[in-house]
């Protein structure tokens, strides 16, 4: 009987452990961006073309490597920061187990160019394909540049599996952000289609985070610090005020390096517990620093998972020094008075000029004319509307409920005769038993079609505003909401780019208040990065979407009877009041069987 098991050429091999290091783009910005940060640099340059598809280069000033290091540093394993089993336990640099390069190398093109500050030459390596295809000397600048081209070149079945380029840029943004702002003492810029995203300076932790995220964030964070015998946290809160609605700005970082751990945060939500609504998430951006013993960051590939001895304690730790940030915070308000131009307060351009309001005249009115009734009433007024829908509220509910909930509610008497629990749900007294209507999803529903029929009708109801509204954005967000500005100004909005991230709100839908366009904007915004669309070829309809989202009433949000009536006849108008915009059901049925059984 013939042998089975050989060794796997270290081609192959390569490729698998490629398999587990570099899943995408991003995967590889990562493992690049450390390297250059473990050289000791004090600048890094990281330059991306069609979302790293086509090329991904990291230039770093650091320590550079020798000519020997050079050829060394693609092979597995080999690494300069571990000699013996007893160093795992001591690791304070990001990289350690001598895998990136060398899988890398093994699904795509590579191009090195090296000098140590002593040398008058560098070294520059062509390998493609695990393939060392040249080796010689060059001049180029002290530091590292590794330029990573054509990935997945060689494994087409994992180049099909890459998203748009937009998803894909989002991923790289999200490295680039984890490892700028856990080093706000270095430089970092950040290129992608010779466009530059981001040019950052050496800086402190709290300007690093408002660079990157926007200078909106000026006014939302809060210090947190506390330290014990096992640990020592820093960073920043978010203000309760301003959790989101996906899990946007959460940062956990343990010895400068990015991790994730659902149990600390736990302890984080735990912290913010009934002060911020249902379903919605706190932002936070914290260090931690640990022994290096007493945590054990190799249990997987990236390295984004950790584990603590004593997970126990660093959870109360944290959760006190949480809770002491948000009672400090809520007592007495900390005033910063740092005068760092970041901090000073938003002024629109010197050269711009804000558009004049205008209010529609109709020149041919004249008020002495008499004018035939009959044909101004066929036209309803607001009030006329208003009326109408409350005489609809008198009639049964069967006349405004659609054929989907009919054979839930008897024949003849049944009113909207409601009332609110929980803050929550709307309950409808019925013949056949109770109707329970979630208040925030019918709005949601309510909004959602009135949205839609703005855009089919072109009947835009909109607010200008008698002095723009200028707000800012992060990188990404800005970008995004460029891309969506055409969309938008179909809903309502006139918005126009003042270019470095910031905007100028001209007009918004009569809907949204001032105080609340930021947070509807952000929603918005949310909506897309988190990749909530329903309809991936209906922009406007993925915008309709998040505006409902943003502007409907919230659980928590008490209703008095005539707001109830008003939203139960609205809901009940809809084309479709069963399901919300996202496809949730709305209200449900709970009848008079299921009563008496729960109740037997």
């Amino acid at each position: 009987m013939s042998d089975v098991i050989r060794l796997l050429p270290d081609s192959v091999a390569n490729q698998i452990a490629a398999g587990e290091v570099v899943q995408r783009p991003s995967s590889a910005v990562k493992e690049m961006l450390e390297n250059a940060v473990d050289a000791e640099s004090t600048e890094i340059r990281l330059i991306v073309k069609d979302a790293g598809k086509t090329l991904i280069q990291v230039i770093d000033n650091g320590k550079g490597m020798s000519e020997t290091d050079a050829r060394l540093c693609f092979e597995r394993h080999a690494t300069s920061k571990i000699r013996d089993t007893q160093d795992l336990f001591s690791i304070r640099t990001m990289g350690f187990r001598g895998e990136a390069l060398a899988s890398i190398a093994s699904i795509a093109q590579v191009e090195l160019k090296t000098r140590q500050e002593n040398e008058e030459l560098g070294t520059e390596i062509q390998i493609e394909g695990s393939e060392v295809k040249s080796q010689n000397p060059c001049q180029t600048s002290k530091g590292t540049s590794v330029a990573v081209k054509n990935l997945f070149f060689n494994v087409p079945a994992r180049r099909q599996f890459l998203k748009s380029d937009s998803v894909e840029l989002k991923h790289i943004s999200e490295e680039f952000y984890r490892v700028a702002l856990v080093h706000p003492n270095l430089k970092f810029s950040f290129y992608h289609n010779d466009k530059c995203l981001h040019n950052l300076e050496s800086e402190s932790f709290k300007e690093r985070i408002i660079s990157l995220f926007g200078d909106v964030y000026k006014k939302r964070l809060v210090p947190i610090e506390q330290a014990v015998s096992h640990v020592k946290i820093s960073g920043f809160i978010c203000k309760p005020e301003f959790a989101m609605k996906t899990k946007g700005e959460q940062y956990f970082f343990v010895n400068n390096r990015f991790i994730r751990h659902p149990y600390l945060n736990h302890a984080v939500s735990q912290a913010f517990n009934e002060l911020i609504p249902e379903k919605s998430y706190p932002s936070y951006f914290i260090r931690f620093e640990v022994e290096p013993k007493n945590i054990d960051i190799n249990i997987h590939p990236t390295k984004t998972e950790i584990k603590f001895i004593d997970e126990k304690l660093i959870y109360g730790v944290l959760l006190a020094a949480v809770k002491k940030s948000i009672g400090a915070y809520n007592l007495s308000p900390s005033l910063d008075f740092l005068t760092n131009p970041k901090f000073q307060p938003d002024v629109l351009p010197q050269n711009y000029t804000p558009k004049i309001p205008t209010v529609p005249v109709n020149p041919n009115y004249n008020p002495f004319e008499k004018t035939n009734f009959s044909e101004r009433s066929k036209k309803p007024t607001n009030q006329q509307a208003y009326l109408e829908s409350f005489e609809l509220l008198q009639k049964p509910i069967e006349t405004c409920v659609q054929k989907e909930i009919e054979h839930t509610i008897d024949d003849g008497s049944t009113y909207f005769d409601s009332f609110q629990i929980l803050n929550k749900y709307l309950v409808v007294d019925t013949h056949s038993g109770l109707l329970l209507v979630c208040q925030q999803r019918a709005h949601e529903r309510v909004l959602f079609e009135q949205f839609q029929k703005q855009i089919v009708d072109r009947q835009l109801v909109s607010q200008q505003k008698l002095f723009p509204q200028s707000l800012d954005f992060s990188a990404p967000n800005a970008e995004t909401l460029s891309d969506i500005l055409p969309s938008l100004k179909d809903l309502g909005w006139d918005i126009e780019s003042l270019g470095h991230h910031s905007f100028a709100v001209n007009a918004a839908p009569c809907e949204v208040k001032e105080s609340e366009v930021q947070g509807v904007l952000e929603i918005i915004l949310e909506n897309f990065k988190s990749g909530i669309m329903l309809n991936r070829n209906d922009k406007q309809t993925n915008l309709a979407i998040s505006m409902a989202s943003g502007m409907a009433i919230k659980s928590g949000a008490p209703l008095d009877k005539l707001e109830q009536k008003h939203l139960l006849t609205q809901l009940f108008a809809c084309q479709i009041p069963q399901l919300s915009p996202k496809g949730k059901p709305v209200f449900s049925v709970l009848s008079e069987e299921e009563i008496n059984t729960r109740l037997n």
